[in-house]
């Protein structure tokens, strides 16, 4: 089963998504808890352990990304998907920054929410194609960098790594996919990291989308929606 904690501020939005993450199609998923601030979600991620949190970003008490932050230092294996509004602004490239690995509208689809909370369960990186070109042109590249622009400091193997973790792979299936161990694929990407200065999986998948090593229209590419 996949413990999911839902956190947001309103009853309503709660209730809603605890009853879309029930019934056919999701009985592997389990809703542990409701928080309706940040503190309170930090709180309940000590106390339940959830596989994922969706996480609002505007909360009163404490704001989401601040409780992304204190999860990730206290618990860093619970995986959080950030929930957004329709406009994509600065508090989107913070929960990136705060280390969000997935990120969902708050008007997306049943299907499209248990997607994405099943991916990013499995390691994957998980960007709508809607979300993903709103941060790039809230970030202003809406023209490509050069791919020299900080890349020109990665191997061909790295580029490659690069290149599948911007289409959301896991390090497990990027290691099958290159047939090289999963050991040696988070090595890559531990260099991959180090060498562009970036914080994550997901600033990566920005970096080689911005930079045109990689496109939103690459097979499988990220976000599947």
């Amino acid at each position: 089963m996949i413990k999911v904690l839902i956190a947001d501020d309103h009853f309503v939005v709660r209730r809603g998504t605890r009853a879309l993450l029930l019934g056919d199609g999701a009985e592997d998923l389990e809703v542990v808890g409701e928080a309706e601030n940040g503190q309170q979600a930090v709180e309940l991620a000590l106390r339940l352990h959830p596989d994922i949190i969706l996480m609002d970003l505007m909360m009163p008490e404490m704001d989401g990304i601040e409780a992304i932050y204190e999860v990730r230092a206290q618990r860093p294996a619970i995986r959080i998907i950030a929930m957004t509004g329709a406009e994509v602004d600065d508090r989107v490239i913070r929960a990136v920054q705060a280390g969000a690995r997935g990120f969902l509208a708050k008007s997306a689809q049943r299907e499209e929410i248990l997607s994405t909370i099943r991916r990013v369960f499995k390691g994957e990186v998980a960007l709508s194609h809607e979300i993903t070109r709103k941060m790039l042109q809230f970030m202003g590249s809406n023209t490509q960098r050069s791919a020299s622009d900080g890349g020109e400091s990665l191997t061909t193997r790295e580029t490659e790594i690069l290149r599948l973790v911007a289409r959301g792979l896991s390090n497990q299936a990027i290691a099958g996919t290159i047939h090289i161990s999963e050991a040696t694929v988070r090595t890559h990407v531990s260099h991959i990291l180090s060498k562009l200065a970036l914080r994550n999986r997901v600033e990566a998948a920005l970096f080689a989308l911005r930079s045109g090593l990689a496109s939103l229209e690459d097979e499988g590419g990220n976000g599947g929606a």
